[in-house]
């Protein structure tokens, strides 16, 4: 089979692989970026429906500290707004205990969302990436240097060969899921292998509702328990207050469940503490991360959460600095939350704008100042 000839390709099409096309659009590269799902994003998923609350069901939130996301924001110009926490809290600390309210310290690094949704800032990346091709539905299977330094990368149904490489997957799913010749260093293999997928246990769910009924009752919608099934929740309400929204965390060992049971369990939980409005949502919404197959891959070996996550390895080029292990777990600043994610594309458009076309390497550069958040 003949292969499609480009100069850079790009496996994912998640925040540090379209950044990373953002950053290198004006560089002269013909890029190419594989994506396995029928959509962008990665674990940034976005659920909007007429009328109610879009619903985050991956990641959500950033501080004052993520100063190169919030960097990027301000460049693309979308906006931000508080996530209200209120001032008490639901906690229920034990099962043999009735829940109570407490008090809420004052948030002195308040969290932030982005304004409309954090897939606007991957459809606004998605919309600069310059003449960059996406081939979505294109799992890649393996990959082969060939004697003459090229990099022949298979999918399913075609084959691309490309001069430079990055991958922007999780290293675990890497290191289960692709197949390399020659091999990898086997001591890269094995970091990949024990390095922790952020989210990648996570349940998130949503409920959505015609009117903020806990707020009318003086609660927050804020809420801690050790009991579950939930185990967090915090008004997702929009930003404007004109769509209302309760999401939250439900206990990752729930994933065997249906996605009936694991919302009547939810709505069982929420009833102790709001009452019977609760039934009254509009829509229930979920993702089982672990069942993600382009995402998570179970480990062969136990590893702590955050595990490896930012290790100093993975900042290092492979094959002459053509081939970087990229993506918000390779970080060496705040791994596993979207601003890993944007800092590990600028630390990889800085390489390969240093050794291959050193014309770019002035334009390419991460922000080192600290950017407001509106």
């Amino acid at each position: 089979m003949p292969a499609n000839r480009t100069d850079l390709i790009i496996m994912g099409a998640g925040l540090t692989g379209l950044t990373l096309a953002y950053l290198l659009r004006d560089a002269g590269l013909c890029v190419t970026i594989l994506e396995a799902r029928d959509r962008v994003g990665g674990r940034i998923y976005t659920i909007r429906s007429e009328g109610e609350a879009t619903r985050e069901m991956g990641a959500t939130w950033l501080g004052k500290k993520h100063r190169n996301l919030v960097g990027l924001l301000e460049e693309l110009g979308l906006g931000t707004f508080e996530q209200q926490l209120g001032r008490h809290a639901i906690y229920e600390p034990i099962s043999t205990s009735p829940h109570q309210l407490v008090s809420l310290p004052p948030n002195d690094a308040p969290s932030f969302r982005i304004t409309g949704g954090s897939d606007r800032l991957i459809e606004a990346l998605r919309q600069r990436i310059g003449g960059a091709k996406l081939r979505l539905n294109h799992t890649v299977t393996s990959i082969y240097r060939t004697p003459m330094g090229k990099f022949r990368v298979a999918t399913e149904d075609d084959i691309f060969e490309s001069d430079l490489l990055v991958s922007t997957l999780p290293p675990r799913l890497f290191a289960d899921k692709i197949g390399c010749e020659p091999a990898l260093p086997k001591s890269l293999c094995k970091l990949m292998e024990q390095t922790h997928t952020w989210m990648g246990e996570s349940i998130k769910v949503s409920f959505t509702f015609a009117a903020p009924f806990w707020r009318q009752a003086g609660l927050s919608g804020t809420m801690f328990s050790n009991v579950g099934p939930l185990t967090e929740l915090y008004d997702h309400s929009d930003a404007n207050n004109h769509c209302f929204a309760l999401k939250g965390f439900l206990n990752g060992a729930y994933y065997q469940l249906s996605r009936r049971e694991r919302c009547e369990m939810a709505l069982q939980q929420l009833e102790k503490y709001y009452g019977g409005q609760v039934r009254n949502y509009l829509s229930y919404d979920e993702v089982v991360w672990r069942a993600e197959p382009h995402t998570f891959s179970p480990y062969t070996k136990h590893v702590l959460p955050h595990q490896n996550n930012g290790h100093a390895d993975f900042r290092e080029g492979l094959h002459e600095g053509r081939f970087f292990i990229a993506g918000s777990e390779t970080a060496a600043e705040h791994p596993g939350y979207m601003d890993g994610a944007v800092q590990s594309a600028y630390f990889v458009a800085e390489q390969l704008s240093k050794l291959w076309i050193p014309s770019s390497a002035a334009s390419i550069t991460s922000f080192t100042s600290s950017p407001t958040l509106n």
